[in-house]
């Protein structure tokens, strides 16, 4: 599976942008696609992830409420809306899919079998 990650940015803190992920197969099964970001000289953290078959989506307390990930089944692509954006939220995000995870290793990095290059998201205050 291979993954292309656009959409990363400068804006101004209170800004939105919108990230998409398209993948190279259709999402079937347990097919999960997550957001990761990391800061510099940070470790990388879970943001949002989105369970193909169902719907569910799950995210990081730190974006709940200004983040929204969503999918087009069509274009085999999950899109990460991201709102009322902070400084804090600067990073190099990073889509990444599996397509065996069970719910409770969501959140974790290394459970991802397939990732996309990182995008640039900057937020100045």
């Amino acid at each position: 599976v291979q993954l292309q990650a656009s959409g990363g940015g400068l804006v101004q803190a209170g800004g939105s942008l919108r990230l998409s992920c398209t993948a190279s197969i259709r999402p079937y099964g347990r097919f999960i696609m997550a957001w990761f970001r990391q800061a510099p000289g940070k470790e990388r953290e879970f943001v949002a992830a989105y369970k193909w078959t169902g719907g569910s989506t799950y995210y990081a307390d730190s974006v709940k409420g200004r983040f929204t990930i969503s999918r087009d089944n069509a274009k085999n692509t999950a899109y990460l809306q991201m709102n009322n954006l902070k400084p804090e939220d600067t990073a190099v995000y990073y889509c990444a899919a599996d397509t065996r995870l069970i719910q409770s290793s969501i959140g974790y990095d290394y459970e991802y079998d397939y990732w996309g290059q990182g995008t640039l998201v900057t937020v100045s205050s």
